[in-house]
Parts: C-alpha cells; structure tokens; sequence
C-alpha cells in the first residue's frame, strides 16, 4: 500500500527559458477576477506534472517544438494568460491582459521513463529539475501566469510539467487550457471548448450579504503550535485498490454502504492521520473537502468557464472522537461537509471575500482533501497518447506544508486501477499513520479469519 521512492538522480540539461506569446494579436484589456479567485488561500503556484511514453509514430518530432508552437496558437484563444496580475483597492486582483507571455522551458534528461519506476506515483525525484523554478518568476503579482518545462527523456518520452498561479483556475480550468493546448498541437485550428472568462458570475453582490456559515474561514488561533513545521517532513505515497478499498467499507454499518470511495477513503485517512499527529483528545480538528461547484447553479456555469468554482466546506470533530469512535463518525463528517455546497453557498462566499478582506481558509488543525480522479488531466493528448501518470508532484503544496492532499487516478504495479494519495507528515506521525493504516487492513483479516474459524468449529460439531 505505501510506496516508497527509491533514489533517483540524473542530469537535465535545459535550454534558456523563453517568453511564448500569443501567435495572433490578442485585446489589451484589464480583467477583473471573481470573489472566488482572489481570496488569499489561492495566491500561490501549484505544479503538477504529466509524464509521456515514446510514440512510433512520432519519433522524428521534438514535443518541445510541438507544445511550444501549439502555446503560441492557444493563447490566442487563452490570452489573459499570457497578461500579468495586478491588485487593485481592496486587495481585488485583476488581469492586465499585456501579451508579455507564458515561460517555457525547453529541456533534456538523461534518464528514462522505466527509471522512475513502474508504477509513477508522487513525489517525484528531481522534481525541481523538470520544472525549473526560473528565478523571480514566481510571484503572485506582476509574474508570469504559467511556467511550463517540456523534458525529453533517452527512451523518446517526455515529461510535461506546468506551474498556475492559482487565482486563475482551479484543476478542471487548468484540464480545459492543457485539453486545448493538445488539440492545437495535433493540429486543430480552435480548441473544440472554447473559454469563458464571466468572473462576474462569482462575484458579491452590491452591497455584499453574507447568508450562509462558513466556518472554513473561522479565525483559529494555532495556541499550541499544530500547525507543522516545514523543516520535518515526509512525502509518502499511498495506493488504494479495490481490495483496501472493500476492507474499509468493512468498517461500515449498512446505511453508509452507499458513499463514495473518496468519502470512505478520506474519512479513513482523517481518522489515522489525527491519532499520527497525537493532537490534544479536545482539541477540534477539521477536514475540508474541495467541493467543484460548476454543476451546483441552475443554469450551471457555462461550458468552458475556467475560473475557481470550488469551496472549502469544513467539518469539525473533536480528536477524541475522531481516534476512539468508529470509521461511521468520521465518514458522516466528510459526508456532511460536501453536502452544504450549493449556488447560495457560493454566492455568500464570494461576498464573505469582499466583507473579510478575502481571508485564508483556516489551516490550524485542518487537513484539506481534493479529488483529482475525474478531472481529466490524464486525457491530455498532445500526439503521443494519453498520459502514463498525469497529476500534483506532490502533496501538501501551498503556502502551509503537510495541510492539503489529492485523490489521483493510478495503476499499480501488478496492474490493478486505484487511487493514489500523496501523503505530507512529520517524519514521526508518518511512521505512526502507516502503522495505523496497516492496522486497519489487518484487523478486517483477523476479524475473517476469525470468522472462517468459527465456521470451521461449527461444522466440526
């Protein structure tokens, strides 16, 4: 179930980071983003990478010259991210849409895709030499949008890795750009869904009303420093197939039998990741659940809208409760959380931004959990097939370590479907989070064996 990632070095060699912009003049316009952009929890970069194999058919075709032609053509349609962001009175951002461009890298690495192993989960080695954070480009403001680095490997597979400011779209607007920036290097002339901006649509009203609870946003004061520390951390995979999957709901009484694996599988993680980080039994801790709101208004947001529109809705549990009472009360809080979200819900929340100063998501004791598994990034296509691994590099990006988690699409090695999750902890509470989790998957077994014993000495007599 855990995976560890033996060492991995090699040597990349990358040509000097250029600026791609729009191939076609683009309009020069300042672009406001919505209440939901601009809240402070989104001010920062997040990578993820996307590994490629060696296609035949493609072999006298460099996919740096590729992507880099096809980025050109796509900002076109996709310009403001070619501009900068600027902030404006009440810490509103908004895009100068200035066509100063993209960053993109051009690199080799003398390495091959088997080396990373057969089965490509997070976190990856070298990471930072596949993307290469070019020096001052990584601010939030007046920084270029994206950075992408596109690596060639010696079997004639790639590595595609890109770097968003986040204020500019979540996951499933970040899948529509690279959608459309694989259609146009395959030779489309237009992406066949086209973008969206109406940033209004989550933006507050005036005057702003706050009419639902959010306590995602609560002001929490870290008194007893459990907020963790940078310098001690771990990154560890952890694989779910179908056979822990079926152990865990194992756990649960009929009437929960019907939640989702992400429901299951997050209140399973919640549970052992509160008795690693040994919290105070009082202590309240939450779990956030990134919920993407697109489908939640009547009409829904219109296709091809690439703006965040997803909340954090929190659920609160004391430690206790959540290490000492069965998996069912966990669940029922994660279940909970994801349930709040509706088009009302989004509204008060863009108007909390523009009444609190678009605060941060509160991180002290929080544990953040998003769902990549149906987004699409693995469909990426830019010529040379789908995807091997497509998705974060790692978990427990943004401004605070160790908080936020991802649920990734995965293939073991034995070939099995499941869901990868990127694990950030202390050295220490990661050794006690796989113990637990172990002892979890095991005392099912016990229980069967059990169980089968019992059968075994009834039928004896």
């Amino acid at each position: 179930m855990a995976q560890i990632n033996t060492p991995l070095t090699f040597a990349v060699r990358r040509h000097p980071p250029e600026l791609i912009v729009p191939a076609e003049p683009t309009p020069r316009e300042l672009k406001p983003l919505s209440d939901i952009d601009d809240q402070e929890g989104l001010r920062f970069q997040i990578p993820t990478i996307h590994f490629y194999r060696r296609d035949p058919k493609m072999k006298n075709k460099n996919p740096a010259s590729v992507i880099r032609e096809a980025l050109a053509k796509v900002l076109v349609f996709y310009y403001p991210f070619a501009g900068r962001l600027k902030e404006g009175p009440t810490r509103k951002l908004m895009v100068d849409c200035s066509a100063e461009g993209v960053l993109f890298i051009e690199a080799e690495a003398d390495v091959t895709l088997k080396q990373f192993g057969d089965a490509l989960q997070p976190p990856f080695p070298c990471f930072e030499e596949v993307l290469y954070n070019v020096p001052g480009s990584d601010g939030i403001l007046d920084s270029p949008l994206l950075l992408i680095q596109v690596t060639r490997l010696l079997c004639g597979g790639f590595i595609f890795a890109i770097r968003l400011n986040h204020t500019m779209s979540d996951a499933p607007g970040l899948a529509q750009f690279m959608t459309a920036l694989g259609e146009l290097a395959q030779g489309a002339s237009r992406p066949s869904t086209l973008p969206v901006w109406q940033r209004e649509l989550l933006c507050a009203r005036d005057p702003p009303c706050v009419t639902c609870t959010h306590h995602e946003y609560d002001l929490v004061e870290d008194t007893k420093g459990t907020i963790i520390p940078l310098d001690d951390m771990t990154h560890r995979s952890f694989f779910f197939g179908p056979a822990e999957l079926a152990t865990f709901r194992k756990f649960l009484p009929p009437n929960l039998q019907k939640c989702t694996n992400f429901e299951v599988l997050t209140a399973c993680i919640w549970h052992c990741r509160t008795i690693a980080l040994q919290p105070d039994p009082e202590e309240e801790m939450r779990i956030i659940c990134v919920v993407n709101a697109r489908a939640k208004f009547d009409p829904p947001l219109p296709k091809g809208y690439y703006g965040n529109s997803f909340a954090f809705p929190v659920a609160i549990a004391a430690a206790r409760d959540l290490t000492t009472k069965p998996l069912s009360h966990a669940l029922e809080q994660v279940m909970k959380a994801k349930n709040v979200v509706n088009a009302e819900y989004m509204r008060s929340l863009a108007n909390l931004m523009v009444v609190r100063g678009r605060p941060h998501f509160v991180v002290v004791r929080s544990y953040v959990v998003s769902d990549l598994t149906r987004i699409g990034f693995n469909e990426v296509d830019f010529g040379w097939g789908k995807a091997a691994y497509s998705g974060p590099a790692k978990g427990g990006v943004g401004a605070i370590p160790g908080v936020i988690s991802f649920h990734i699409r995965s293939i073991n090695q034995k070939g099995e479907s499941g869901i990868v999750v990127p694990i950030c902890l202390p050295n220490a509470a990661m050794e006690i989070f796989v113990e637990e989790l172990n002892n979890m998957l095991m005392q099912n077994k016990k229980d069967q064996v059990s169980q089968e014993n019992n059968l075994l000495a009834v039928s004896k007599i």
